[in-house]
């Protein structure tokens, strides 16, 4: 495990995609691809990755598929690696080398406790953990389940909206998680604004300083961003984003945090907000309830020629009907916001066996 404070990078806000899934066309892992994504990643500069999370789909942990342990470690070598080659040179070591390392967490408290503890066992610093398969747990279940995991490893929250398999979790719920020792963030992405208002206000009334907030609301990002919120006379902010969208146009989504960090409103940011939900509504398929929301973001890394093609480990999860002219439109008309130029230099480096 690294020596380096990961709190503190999660504090100061950093960017994090979540790591898609590359696959052959026969949906095996087409492990050149995958080591080529978390190399591309990290050469737009972003402070940290999320891997086995919703973008890099659930179901490599079937049994059938066992791809789990096999993305974390082909992830965690390419961080390890990147390292190892900065620490000579000073000018990239303080970013590169401080990689902030997160590995999704899901299931009941047995398959949690396991996953959680194969993650610490990878060099992963914390765990995104998932209530979204917990759909019966009572609040008092929830809350016992999460301090036990939270005894394992770090453990950042996620409001992961129900659309793609997360539930509706009260601002009780909230109040209560903020309250334990072990938890370093939470992901807020319910693509709501009363249910992120009940994440801020719970963290705030627990007196949760250390608590850092991260935006996963893929349709609000900007202006998430740029919000101070203020409740009971204490402002927190939101510091940083962990988002299935910045798995594409990456070094663009490293450059738009850095603008947005602790910037006040202004008609130009409030306009480049919207053109980022417009990008982000045909990526992630808004029109179709988010049915080809991984499907589009194989899209985008396809054209860029990272991906061979958009295959998921469900051969029914595709594109829906009209969301490939929807990724044209964007395409057309944000070109500031894509990074095919600098994917397009570099490809064939990342690309290497």
């Amino acid at each position: 495990m690294d020596a380096f404070d990961f709190r503190q990078q999660l504090h100061r806000g950093i960017a994090i995609p979540a790591h898609p899934l590359a696959l052959t066309s026969s949906r095996k892992l087409d492990e050149r691809r995958q080591r080529a994504l978390t190399r591309y990643y990290i050469a737009a500069g972003v402070g940290g990755l999320a891997v086995g999370v919703h973008t890099t789909q659930f179901a490599i942990r079937d049994a059938k598929v066992g791809l789990f342990k096999p993305v974390l470690e082909l992830a965690a070598e390419e961080m390890k690696m990147a390292a190892a080659l900065a620490a000579s040179d000073s000018a990239k070591a303080e970013t590169t080398s401080s990689l902030v390392r997160i590995a999704g967490v899901c299931g009941d408290t047995k398959q949690a406790i396991a996953e959680a503890t194969l993650i610490r066992e990878l060099g992963y610093h914390a765990a995104l953990l998932s209530l979204g398969t917990m759909r019966d747990a009572d609040e008092d279940a929830l809350i016992a389940h999460c301090r036990v995991v939270a005894e394992v490893i770090p453990v950042i929250g996620f409001y992961l909206q129900p659309s793609v398999g997360g539930r509706v979790l009260p601002h009780s719920f909230w109040r209560r998680f903020a309250e334990i020792e072990n938890i370093v963030a939470i992901k807020i992405a319910p693509f709501n604004r009363y249910q992120t208002l009940d994440v801020v206000r719970a963290v705030i009334e627990a007196g949760r300083d250390d608590i850092a907030l991260y935006t996963g609301n893929d349709d609000n990002i900007v202006a998430d961003f740029l919000t101070p919120f203020r409740i009971a006379g204490k402002e927190r902010r939101i510091v940083g984003g962990l988002l299935g969208h910045w798995s594409v146009w990456t070094k663009r989504a490293v450059e738009l945090l850095e603008r947005c960090r602790n910037a006040d409103a202004t008609p130009d940011l409030l306009r480049l907000g919207v053109e980022v939900t417009d990008s982000n509504a045909a990526f992630f398929d808004a029109a179709n309830a988010f049915g080809g929301c991984i499907a589009g973001l194989h899209e985008v890394l396809r054209r860029q020629g990272l991906l061979e093609g958009l295959w998921c480990l469900d051969e029914h999860e595709t594109l829906s009907p009209g969301q490939l002219a929807e990724i044209d439109r964007v395409y057309h008309a944000y070109p500031h916001l894509h990074d095919d130029d600098f994917v397009t230099v570099h490809r064939d480096e990342w690309l290497k066996p």
